[in-house]
């Protein structure tokens, strides 16, 4: 489709919605932008991208006499596409893109897109780092919290965009094909958005559906999904990595050692202990990133400079402070259980591990189990408190403590914690209620600790 040509509405105002306005009106395209909260503080939303002025907004219902007048509408991740209103335009032959079809119908280069249901942001940046480390042309957008959007109209035939994409985005590609992909692990997640698991493994691996045999995708040899798309369906050429069995090749992890099999040859790349990373599930990402590297030809000694100089990304399994002999660890990324099993698995302390938040439908049975022994007190807030808390003492596990709010549950910890023990922020849950997303949730933890008393 030559959207050019076309009556553009784009529904949401938040970030990827403004972002994507500003693009259709920076190449001239007819544009609306449309929220459904007839009470949105325009005064703010004109201070944040004056531009927006120069277009049409509407607010509230949309009637059906309006929807007749455009051609495209464009969805911010945000926006179920099941809602009534967008399948009533896909009953009038309106086309539904995504942010990430316009980004990549305008955007130049090559991408590079990283999705699954964990580690996507700590790999986007660590492949992000390693590009730039070798390209002069690197943008790193998407779920990472930069817009694609809003660098497409900068981008050049030389750019190399490394992209991390949510299953959200993926529910709207016409002709996104990557470079290379990458599909990291899929877990249960998002099932209030996707409903069924089968739904949101189908959406995780549309990430290729666009790709030849000339791009590659990085699959996960350990999921058991993954391994049989790869094997099987999977339209892309695969590089598999493993962290837990020795691969003929790929990238694997043996004992402290990550290693790289191809042609016949097998090379160490690089021992854990020179990484900044801690944990299993970050060897992974780090095994990802290189086969995303090693793909789009970047020279392994490349690679490696930037393997031993990068640092966790905020927010996940972040070192923040230690107060009277205990460290705290903000891991507030952990927005569902299997991230935060990767979280407390990273512990090596014991540890007041504060869980709970916005319930996704979720079912936290294999986190309580992954406690091993590690967790001294599990301290719950927020709605999904009572559902985890029952959870916990259905598997044995009775020191929980309920809190009315976040100060109060890191209070706690701060109060029985004692030197050798650890603090871990790693909820399991999505912010929404309490936060307005994971990075202020985040924020407020690290705030709060580092003005406790010594």
């Amino acid at each position: 489709m030559n959207i050019e040509e076309n009556h553009v509405i784009v529904i949401g105002t938040g970030k990827s919605g403004v972002a994507a306005a500003e693009l259709l009106l920076q190449k001239q395209v007819a544009v609306t932008l449309y929220d459904g909260n007839d009470k949105l503080d325009t005064d703010k939303l004109y201070r944040q991208a004056p531009a927006l002025r120069e277009i049409p907004l509407l607010l509230g219902d949309l009637s059906e006499e309006q929807m007749e007048e455009f051609q495209v509408a464009v969805l911010s991740p945000g926006v179920p596409t099941d809602l009534p209103m967008i399948n009533r335009m896909r009953d009038k032959g309106i086309a539904i893109w995504g942010e990430i079809e316009l980004a990549y119908h305008f955007g130049r280069g090559d991408v590079l897109a990283i999705t699954g249901t964990n580690g996507k942001t700590t790999t986007t940046a660590l492949t992000g780092e390693i590009m730039k480390n070798y390209f002069a042309d690197v943008r790193v957008v998407g779920n990472i919290g930069i817009p694609y959007t809003s660098q497409a109209a900068q981008m050049t035939e030389q750019t190399v965009t490394v992209a991390e994409i949510s299953s959200f985005q993926l529910e709207t590609i016409h002709t996104f094909a990557p470079k290379v992909s990458a599909i990291l692990n899929i877990t249960p997640d998002h099932l209030n958005r996707h409903h069924t698991m089968e739904c949101y493994i189908r959406t995780k691996e549309d990430i290729t559906k666009y790709q030849t045999k000339e791009d590659t995708c990085v699959l996960n040899y350990e999921d058991e999904v993954l391994r049989a798309f790869g094997e099987k369906e999977c339209p892309a050429s695969v590089v598999f990595f493993s962290s837990k069995r020795r691969l003929d090749s790929g990238f694997y992890l043996d004992g402290e050692e990550i290693h790289y099999a191809h042609d016949g040859q097998d090379e160490v790349v690089i021992n854990v202990n020179d990484l900044n990373l801690l944990g299993r599930h970050n060897y992974e990402n780090v095994m990802a990133a290189c086969a995303i590297a090693i793909s789009y030809h970047v020279p392994m000694d490349k690679i490696i400079e930037v393997l031993k100089r990068f640092k966790a990304v905020e927010h996940r399994i972040e070192y923040v402070t230690e107060k009277r002999g205990v460290r705290y660890y903000n891991d507030s990324k952990g927005t569902n259980p299997d991230a935060a099993i990767q979280g407390i698995r990273a512990m090596n302390r014991p540890t007041y591990l504060i869980g709970g938040g916005y319930d996704k439908q979720s079912e936290y049975d294999e986190w309580i189990e992954a406690f091993d022994g590690k967790v001294k007190a599990l301290v719950l807030i927020g709605q999904t408190a009572d559902k985890i808390e029952a959870c916990a003492h259905a598997h044995g596990f009775e020191n929980t403590v309920k809190c009315e709010t976040f100060e109060e549950a890191i209070t706690y910890c701060y109060d029985h914690a004692v030197s050798g023990d650890a603090v871990l922020l790693s909820p399991a849950c999505a912010s929404w209620g309490m936060f307005a997303n994971y990075e202020e949730r985040g924020r407020i933890f690290k705030e709060f600790v580092c003005n406790l008393e010594e």
